[in-house]
């Protein structure tokens, strides 16, 4: 019986030191898969995505890329879309 007990206390530990490592990991690949769509969308090469360079290679970002340009500077980088997107 008290071996079954830290079986499952074991069991619930590694559950939740495990699930944080899971959401570190999805962020971690997530922010991998839009650097590597952005680096195709951003046609000259200057680390900044225009709405047009968006339009049709990246939509969600072109569909709310006024809200990503909150200084409406014209342009988005990579990081900014990576901080909205790990929000």
């Amino acid at each position: 019986m008290n071996t079954l007990i830290q079986k499952i206390v074991a069991i619930a530990l590694a559950s939740l030191i495990g699930i944080p490592l899971l959401a570190i990991a999805d962020d971690a690949t997530r922010d991998k898969e839009i650097a590597e769509r952005f680096a195709k969308c951003d046609v000259n090469h200057d680390g900044k995505l225009t709405r047009e360079e968006a339009n049709g290679c990246m939509p969600r970002i072109y569909d709310h890329f006024s809200y990503i340009d909150s200084s409406n500077k014209g342009y988005v980088t990579v990081a900014e879309i990576q901080a909205m997107a790990n929000r």
